[in-house]
């Protein structure tokens, strides 16, 4: 019986280079391209300060980034974050035991870190053995162990275990073990991301600190305790060893060999009983996942076999006292397939084994079964999978007697799914699926909530007041289902507002006549036969909606007639597209030039007229009926040097540089640069410039000044990528086209990643993941000052990441802003009045 889930430390987001350009794409290449890595530089989240008012609700990301089958009971951790994508935690994490009743799995405990409403990684780390469960919480300040006795039937929790020698950014709890008397717990951040594991022993009336253990010659970065297996008197510790940086152009890269050491003892002593390594030279990873059976070791080897991977199996030879090990047998699957990340979780039992490949398809995952045949040779007798994008499905596994587990931890964007099978005679069948019932936010209704005391409904704020909160399950999302962008629609016959916000599977209508009582009257699902995807992108024209998504196969561009909500007696409603325009598959954003009827789908790719990724063009004479009128791209710009554009404006130029004006001009935020064109004549556009800056990492979007005299931009990638240790605002002077001058790098007041921005006036509105809405005053256009903001994540802290505000529009007349959160759902704010001195 053994259970293994990998956590690689820090990615590299390296960009894609096939058009599929869209936000996190590129960090998924990087896990794809060899992501074991060296621990990480964690921070804690801290706790919700005592005197907040804070909503109540579970943990909504990554159940079953770890699993555990263990006396004929499956237990499950849902830590909250999701280490394979950097995506923050945002509240609190949990573990779920589950039992088989009647036929079928059900719910029977969960457990919870109840004092703390921050994600701390609870969950990230678990095992259970005689009637003791321990679970690991890597980000608990520097860490902590949570150990739970099963008493008359009831978890209940004994300690709480800390190393006392632990530092910020050691990880203590990344990984667990226990027997039921033996807890050993890995700090794979711990001295200089060499690793160490810390041993505790004890019994029903408590758990003292027994010793450490270290791994012999092991070097820097090696993240020995990044995985390790408990079964009798035999402890294996994986140390992988680490991998590439987390943003192009940064960090080196340090891939290993990787091993795994092998213990011998109990009882709070234990020894040294052998190193293994991989029996080839060269990068391995060897040790990311690791699995005891009886007194065989097997250990994952994602990097090896040119990036296939290996599961090698370890047997001890006689000679050598009992620590000089053999490699029995290489086990991999049928058909190879490279980046799959084959190895990165290891579960073993008996005759069977099972192995995770979470990296196979980009972000899809799967996984595989071997059984071992009378002659000790092994079979492969089922494959597992895969999920869809971004499931990281065989993240983790674990398998007792006929019972296997397979973690989806990225299922249901996010939320996480267990997937459990039965042993049969000659393989594994589906035996069905196991989740968890999270609560989410509640509905903020029936009145504005004004800023008090920095907290406005339990929402840190400043001189931004709640008018209302709609979370995405009462907009008709279904379980994990995640809001992207947003826009809005003033109705020009009755002057009333409308929120259009996406979903990763469609388009929501939301009425906001009584702002502090939004109705949801319907939906737009996306194009038939195109797939639920993250990024979806809406603009407005002449009263119609024009919707695209991002990695959705053939979607195209959904034209919606707004003037049919107008009429919705009995909401909500599945409204059906008005028309739809098939001249490119995904694309990433749409751009509208409402003053000259253009728009400029940026970021196509997978079929139809791409355009490189740059400006598709289209002519929206009939608003039903848009007509292709070329392309543009830079091809001195993109990751690809396509000229591939993720976001951009086009205006009727009317600024300082006289040549142009009364052109229409286009900027770009082309990945790599800042690329302005002259689109006026679609047959004969002109690429004016294209500037870069310093420690770029993935430009993003940005927008113009009403006197087009800046433009302000965003860089998604450069906090997460440590090239800012606070959000980074860029101020272009743009007087002369033909040569910008970046002018004033502004930072603001947390360290959470940037994502949309928006300026009217001497305002700008920015959506900034973590951090929620920021408020700057740009009076001085050259010194951005921020005057207000309004966190739309009430836990954990403003870290680098993609969680929280997606977007937000502030153009309505009434003032009411409204802000789109991927977790949370829809927010309804208003700024308050300058106060008057």
């Amino acid at each position: 019986m053994s259970t293994q889930e990998h956590r690689p430390h820090t990615t590299e987001l390296q960009r894609r280079n096939d058009g599929l350009e869209a936000t996190a794409l590129p960090v998924l290449l990087a896990l794809a391209a060899c992501t074991f890595l060296a621990p990480a530089h964690t921070r804690a989240q801290t706790a919700v300060d005592s005197d907040r008012s804070v909503p109540i609700a579970a943990a909504v990301t990554a159940f079953s980034a770890a699993v555990q089958v263990e006396d004929g009971n499956i237990y499950v951790g849902r830590p909250g974050v999701l280490t394979l994508f950097p995506m923050p935690g945002n509240r609190q994490g949990g573990v779920h035991v589950f039992s088989r009743a009647g036929g079928s799995w059900a719910e029977t405990a969960s457990v919870g870190p109840d004092e703390t409403q921050s994600a701390i990684g609870y969950g990230e780390g678990l095992d259970a053995a005689g009637g003791v469960m321990v679970v690991g919480a890597p980000n608990d300040g520097t860490g902590a162990v949570y150990v739970y006795r099963r008493t008359s039937g009831e978890w209940r929790l004994q300690q709480r275990l800390t190393w006392s020698a632990a530092g910020a950014d050691d990880r203590f709890g990344a990984a667990v073990a226990t027997t039921g008397r033996d807890i050993v717990v890995g700090a794979p951040g711990a001295e200089s991301g060499m690793g160490v594991a810390v041993v505790f022993v004890g019994d029903e009336t408590g758990y003292a600190e027994a010793g450490t253990l270290r791994p012999d010659d092991a070097p820097p970065g090696a993240g020995f305790g990044t995985a390790m297996d408990l079964e009798g008197g035999l402890l294996a510790i994986g140390a992988p060893g680490g991998g590439i940086s987390m943003i192009p152009g940064t960090g080196a890269p340090n891939l290993q060999p990787g091993s795994v050491h092998v213990f011998g003892g109990g009882d709070g002593t234990w020894s040294p009983a052998g190193r293994l390594a991989p029996p080839d030279p060269g990068p391995a990873s060897l040790g990311a996942g690791v699995a005891v059976s009886g007194d065989e070791v097997f250990a994952g080897a994602p990097l090896s076999a040119e990036f296939t991977g290996t599961v090698f199996q370890f047997t001890r030879s006689p000679e050598g006292g009992g620590t000089e090990w053999t490699v029995a047998n290489a086990i991999r699957p049928e058909s190879p397939a490279t980046m799959s990340g084959f190895g990165m979780a290891v579960a073993a039992s008996g005759d069977d084994i099972v192995v995770g490949t979470p990296l196979a398809g980009g972000s899809m995952g799967g996984g595989f079964a071997f059984r071992r045949n009378a002659a000790g040779a092994w079979r492969q007798v089922a494959t597992f999978g895969p999920g869809r994008s971004f499931a990281f499905y065989g993240s983790a596994v674990a398998i007792e007697d006929d019972v296997a587990v397979v973690g989806a931890p990225g299922a249901d964007f996010f939320e996480g799914t267990g997937f459990v099978f039965r042993r049969t005679g000659d393989g594994w069948e589906a035996e069905g699926t196991i989740i968890d019932d999270a609560a989410g936010l509640d509905a903020v209704l029936g009145g504005e909530r004004e800023c008090e005391d920095g907290s406005a409904a339990g929402f840190a704020c400043s001189e931004v007041d709640l008018v209302s909160f709609v979370p995405t399950g009462d907009l008709g999302g279904e379980r994990g289902m995640i809001a992207n962008d947003l826009w809005g629609w003033t109705d020009p016959e009755s002057g009333r507002e409308y929120a259009i916000m996406g979903r990763a599977d469609g388009t929501t209508f939301v009425d906001l006549s009584d702002p502090g009582n939004p109705v949801y009257l319907g939906e737009m699902l996306l194009t038939e036969g195109a797939t639920a995807n993250m990024w979806r992108d809406i603009k407005v024209y002449e009263n119609h909606a024009y919707v695209v998504a991002d990695n959705a196969g053939a979607h195209g561009v959904q034209v919606f007639d707004l003037t049919q909500l107008r009429d919705v007696t009995d909401p909500p409603v599945t409204f059906e597209a008005t028309a739809h325009y098939d001249g490119i598959n995904s694309a990433h954003n749409i751009v509208i030039n409402e003053e000259t009827g253009f728009a400029y789908v940026v970021g196509a790719s997978g079929g139809g007229e791409t355009c490189g990724g740059g400006l598709h063009m289209l002519d929206l004479s009939d608003p039903q009926d848009p007509t292709f009128a070329g392309c543009f791209a830079d091809a001195s710009t993109g990751g690809a040097g396509t000229g591939y554009s993720h976001d951009a404006q086009c205006v009727r130029y009317n600024g300082p540089d006289e040549e142009y004006v009364g052109r229409e001009i286009c900027l770009g935020a082309n990945e790599t640069a800042l690329s302005i064109a002259d689109v006026t004549d679609k047959d004969a556009t002109v690429a004016l410039s294209a500037s870069s800056y310093p420690n770029t990492g993935y430009l993003h979007q940005g927008w113009i000044s009403d006197d087009h005299r800046y433009f302000y931009m965003n860089d998604e990638t450069d906090e997460v990528g440590g090239n800012a240790s606070r959000t980074r605002t860029l101020v272009w002077d743009i007087q002369d086209l033909n040569d910008p001058i970046l002018v004033r790098e502004h930072f603001g007041t947390t360290g959470a990643s940037d994502h949309n921005l928006y300026v009217i006036g001497d305002l700008m509105y920015q959506a900034n993941y973590l951090s929620g809405l920021r408020i700057l005053d740009i009076s001085d256009p050259e010194s951005p000052e921020e005057i207000g903001f309004f966190d739309t994540v009430p836990f954990g802290e403003d870290n680098p990441g993609f969680a929280g505000a997606w977007s937000v529009y502030p153009y309505f007349e009434s003032g009411v802003i409204i802000v789109s959160s991927i977790k949370e759902g829809l927010f309804v704010l208003r700024k308050r009045p300058p106060r008057v001195s």
